[in-house]
């Protein structure tokens, strides 16, 4: 796979690939009832995305002048259009998911004022995808590649077709929208690819090339690109880089989440657990989803604070059923907890996306109730792209012992331990014990420092 990045860099699109800030509680709760209304028929939908808007950032600024605009009939059209990018940046800023729902629906009034408009198309692909329903946006995403194949139509249907699990026709489309548009955005797309064809080098010189691409005009962007470098050199065991290019995003976004939760997953790994819980608490602050509020768990539980873990983990299982099932049912099954509940919520989630982790989910879910055959295939399929990821490993290894190919379980075992340090303290226990069970001197190999507290 080539992914080569073009010698020349363009500004892009107000749809950056991840952004941060801050919900607003009361406007979340009116768009909710909007929502609810709407869903019941006895709401306009323009009166919906006319709702007061409140905050005082210049995405909500923005936000307000375009209602102004529809208010006023001028130009309808672009405003919906723009109304409906801005409500996408809002999602992102805000790690609200309730504004991709404004979104979609921007797209649908577009549609009906006027049918077939690509933009409204592209625009409600977005906010598909955003949303998980990836098989309703991969139609979208196709038609518009095969009507006028812009960079970011093509943008679309890598993303979708990567996450149902097409990674060839995904990397083509990648790579046609670095042919069209080099910049950050594609960049970053085709490094991902790489990285989960399991060429990690690869990946980071085009995420270099997208860190350099991203402008400080697009400050949630550059931090994005830099959050993902920094992952990328940790995965390398280059440390310096690693924290150079935390450091970097956090100096433009200073409480941004994704930074905030690989510098706390660095620092878990120097078995420095008061320093991580600082960094991770700010995290979950800003985004409390499933994944930051585990790790924070982890750490927190390192400590010595259990009973603070299990208050944290108490509220990753109430909000993970609706924000986030697959991440709830890893978390399930690495505490070999509820097993058929974690099965249950990695099917449905198989329903909607296909794609390697996907796969592992359930992989990892079915062993944890049993089901080691079925886990096998499973796991098989998420291994098959070559994708180079420590939980990856470690589920090998477990299901593989579990299942008695201990051989196959020593294998995955080595890589695994090669990428200890990227493991949370409960999942590095499981690995010392499957190491004790299948291959006592390979434990020598997985790094003491990782060692959680006991």
């Amino acid at each position: 796979m080539s992914m080569k990045p073009a010698k020349h860099f363009t500004a892009f699109a107000v749809f950056a690939l991840c952004l941060v800030g801050a919900g607003c509680e009361r406007q979340q709760d009116q768009r909710v009832e909007a929502q609810n209304a709407t869903s019941a028929g006895t709401t306009d939908p323009l009166a919906w995305l006319l709702a007061p808007h409140e905050g005082r950032g210049r995405l909500d600024r923005d936000i307000r002048h375009c209602q102004a605009q529809l208010r006023a009939g001028a130009n309808p059209k672009l405003a919906l259009e723009r109304l409906g990018w801005l409500f996408i940046a809002k999602a992102q800023e805000s790690f609200d998911p309730g504004f991709y729902r404004l979104a979609e629906q921007c797209s649908l009034c577009l549609d009906a004022y006027e049918p077939g408009n690509l933009e409204a198309m592209l625009l409600r692909g977005h906010a598909l995808q955003n949303q998980h329903r990836f098989s309703e946006a991969e139609p979208l995403a196709r038609e518009l590649v095969a009507k006028r194949a812009l960079p970011f139509d093509y943008g679309l249907l890598g993303d979708v077709l990567m996450e149902l699990g097409n990674l060839p026709e995904a990397t083509d489309a990648y790579q046609r929208m670095i042919d069209l548009r080099p910049g950050p955005h594609s960049y970053a797309r085709g490094a991902h690819m790489r990285w989960l064809k399991g060429d990690l080098a690869g990946a980071t010189e085009l995420m270099r090339a997208a860190a350099e691409a991203s402008s400080p005009q697009d400050p949630h962007t550059k931090a994005w690109v830099h959050s993902r470098l920094a992952g990328l050199h940790f995965q390398a065991g280059k440390t310096v880089e690693a924290d150079q290019a935390c450091d970097a995003a956090l100096a433009l976004r200073p409480d941004y989440p994704p930074a905030l939760l690989l510098r706390g997953r660095m620092l878990l790994a120097q078995a420095d657990a008061v320093a991580a819980i600082d960094a991770l608490q700010r995290a979950v602050r800003a985004n409390p989803i499933p994944e930051y509020q585990w790790t924070f768990a982890e750490a927190l539980r390192a400590a010595g604070r259990e009973a603070e873990a299990a208050r944290v983990e108490s509220r990753l299982r109430q909000s993970g059923l609706a924000t986030d099932p697959r991440t709830l049912s890893l978390y399930l099954a690495t505490r070999r907890e509820e097993a058929e509940l974690a099965v249950r919520l990695a099917e449905e989630e198989f329903q909607q996306r296909q794609d390697v982790f996907t796969h592992d989910t359930l992989a990892w879910a079915l062993a944890a109730a049993g089901r080691l055959k079925e886990a096998q295939n499973h796991m098989t399929r998420a291994l098959a792209e070559g994708t180079e990821d420590a939980r990856l490993y470690l589920h090998a290894t477990v299901i593989a012992a579990k299942d008695g190919w201990h051989e196959e379980a020593g294998e995955w075992l080595v890589k695994a331990g090669a990428l200890a340090p990227l493991l949370l303290p409960a999942e590095l226990a499981q690995l010392e014990a499957a190491a004790e069970l299948i291959a006592p001197s390979k434990l020598a190999s997985i790094p003491a420092a990782n060692t959680p507290s006991r």
